[in-house]
């Protein structure tokens, strides 16, 4: 009897496609010790070009995974942005205004990081490499089907998704063709996502008139704010100038239908922009007075027409999703794109880990879909408003209906918290309860804890709370005003006993921040619960210098008597209890975890 050459395999997550989407999960699944399979069909990692900028709140998310120092070392940082209008006597463009780049009070890093997305993928993939997980290169799906049996959907421990895939470049002797046995897919493989496709699920939206092209090189020029983000309005037409890494600059040039679409079509024929100089010519136009000279080599360059599209569902009965570019498409100007991409999988890695370690009931995984749908559908709606201020005329003195510097600048800052990532809300759910927001009134339930400095009781060392919550699939219990806490916690019924794992400290990660001052507090102060090791006991107080620390207690709003916040494994709120609640904190985790009791 013959023998199939063709192999077999089985994966609790398969990942399909290795951009920023897919990257940062199979980065966060490996750092949770799941055993995580990501395939791509490029040949080989990003040179140059695609997405470039990171925003406030994902250098956060980064900083969680212990990556954004690369990131801070290797991008460069945008802090201001300048706005350019037509001279009122016609004679081109001149400034009228700068302002912050960034309009987010609460941002820890108030300022946009620039790199092009290779080498993000880049820090992305080395982690991985570190944690044993590689990029198979080049690698295609062929087919995807998933099992229509009740029975086999609801069990997490079950395979119910068959893929074959092909291999581009097999191993000599080896067959092209792989078969592999998933327990749950994510589809991170671009607008024209393959697996989104395969199941049917649409792209609601529509795609607009507006047409960009966009260049990246370093520039030979006059204009004194190119190393600004900058908003362009001439009467020639808009551009955006993004300062990137090194002396390189990002061009969005914004053109007409007689620039590039052909009529027959109305799709855009790149034979009639065939070259960046004739990009660079249309931005020259835009410029004047100012003078930019065509450089020796253009770094990467393309055209493309604003799609502002949300797909119907992000899963397929929670065993197959997708993320990124596959459920949302919008413009690239405010710089959303591969953020919202790396955000999709951050939301959903943790929850996945937690289903597959038998953690949490599989009805979990609905909120991923419930969260980030919902942020997809106001990022589009952010998106249809930004671009329509963006690709409009300006206000002139021929021209009284067009868009003017004030109402483009307040759209701008209006939108800032939303832009950064640091306004995203979380609506209530399992794993989102409000009941007592009053108890800790400006950590918002359903939005990232706030950054703020506290001090170490051991040493005196000041530390950034947020470097205290690590992505490492734990839930964070912060304890505020910490003696009446201790016993109901370590009471068996409590949750620290009813869902840990062996030792609490395997699923819940517990930091006491007491209101005492540091010159009087001691380890040996705090309760035995809360002394499991000296990195996890804080005061509110100054540093040993004066220089940063104290005032967390008011500007988190702690009630006087005291609150237990609880800090979802993405460094979400999931809620807040007065310190004789603690049952309802159970009752919390009763709703998705699964007790040992």
């Amino acid at each position: 009897m013959p023998v199939s050459l063709t192999k077999e395999s089985d994966v609790d997550v398969l990942i399909i496609g290795a951009g920023p989407a897919g990257v940062m999960c199979a980065n966060a699944l490996a750092n949770a010790r799941v055993n995580v399979r990501i395939v791509d069909q490029r040949p080989g990692r990003m040179a140059a070009g695609q997405a470039d900028g990171i925003q406030p709140r994902t250098i956060e998310v980064l900083q969680s995974y212990g990556l954004a120092e690369r990131l801070l070392r290797e991008a460069n940082q945008m802090h201001t942005a300048a706005f350019y209008n037509p001279r009122a006597d016609g004679g081109g463009i001149e400034c009228t205004g700068h302002a912050p780049d960034v309009n987010a009070k609460t941002a820890r890093y108030p300022f946009e990081c620039t790199l092009h997305q290779g080498a993000i993928e880049a820090i992305f993939l080395d982690s991985m490499h570190s944690l044993g997980v590689d990029v198979e290169r080049p690698v295609t799906p062929v087919s995807i089907k998933l099992s229509e049996s009740e029975e086999e959907l609801k069990d997490p421990q079950s395979h119910p998704v068959r893929i074959v895939l092909r291999h581009l470049e097999p191993v000599q002797g080896q067959s092209d063709t792989e078969i592999v046995h998933a327990k749950f897919v994510l589809g991170a493989d671009g607008a024209h996502s393959w697996v989104r496709k395969n199941f049917g699920i649409a792209m609601e939206g529509e795609q607009t008139d507006y047409i960009w092209g966009v260049i990246d090189m370093i520039p030979e020029t006059n204009f004194p704010d190119i190393r600004n983000r900058c908003a362009i309005h001439s009467d020639n037409g808009s551009c955006m100038i993004i300062p990137r890494e090194g002396d390189k600059v990002r061009l969005y040039i914004q053109l007409t239908n007689r620039d590039v679409v052909d009529p027959a079509t109305g799709r855009i024929d790149k034979n009639k922009m065939s070259s960046p100089h004739q990009l660079l010519e249309v931005a020259r136009k835009s410029f004047h007075p100012y003078t930019m000279s065509t450089p020796p080599e253009i770094d990467w360059w393309t055209l493309y027409i604003i799609g502002q599209r949300v797909s119907a569902s992000f899963s397929v009965h929670e065993r197959v999703f997708i993320a990124g570019d596959a459920c949302h498409t919008h413009s690239p100007k405010a710089g959303q794109g591969m953020n919202a991409s790396m955000n999709d999988s951050h939301n959903l890695a943790w929850k996945l880990a937690y289903v597959l370690r038998g953690w949490a009931d599989i009805s979990i995984l609905k909120t991923y879909e419930f969260e980030r749908r919902k942020y997809a559908r106001d990022l589009i709606d952010f998106d249809r408003e930004f671009s329509a201020l963006f690709s409009g005329k300006p206000r002139t003195k021929n021209n009284s209906d067009g868009v003017s510097h004030e109402q483009f600048l307040e759209a701008f800052q209006t939108f800032g918290a939303f832009t950064s990532g640091i306004g995203v809300h979380y609506a209530s759910s399992a794993i989102v309860n409000t009941t007592h927001q009053s108890h800790a009134s400006n950590l918002i339930i359903g939005e990232r804890f706030l950054p703020h400095v506290f001090v170490r009781v051991a040493d005196g060392r000041p530390y950034n709370v947020q470097d205290l919550l690590p992505s490492d699939a734990r839930y964070k219990i912060v304890a505020l005003r910490i003696n009446a806490l201790a016993d109901a916690l370590d009471k068996p019924e409590s949750f620290l006993h009813r869902f840990a794992r062996g030792a609490p400290s395997t699923v819940f990660d517990i930091l006491a921040i007491s209101s005492a001052k540091r010159a009087d507090a001691r380890c040996t102060d705090f309760p035995v619960l809360f002394r499991a090791h000296f990195s996890k006991m804080f005061v509110d107080d100054l540093d040993m210098y004066g220089r940063s620390g104290g005032g967390g207690y008011d500007y988190y709003g702690i009630d006087p008597r005291g609150a237990v916040v609880v800090v979802r494994p993405d460094g979400y709120v999931g809620m807040v209890a007065p310190l004789d609640r603690v049952q309802d904190i159970t009752d919390y985790f009763e709703s998705f975890l699964v007790s040992l009791k």
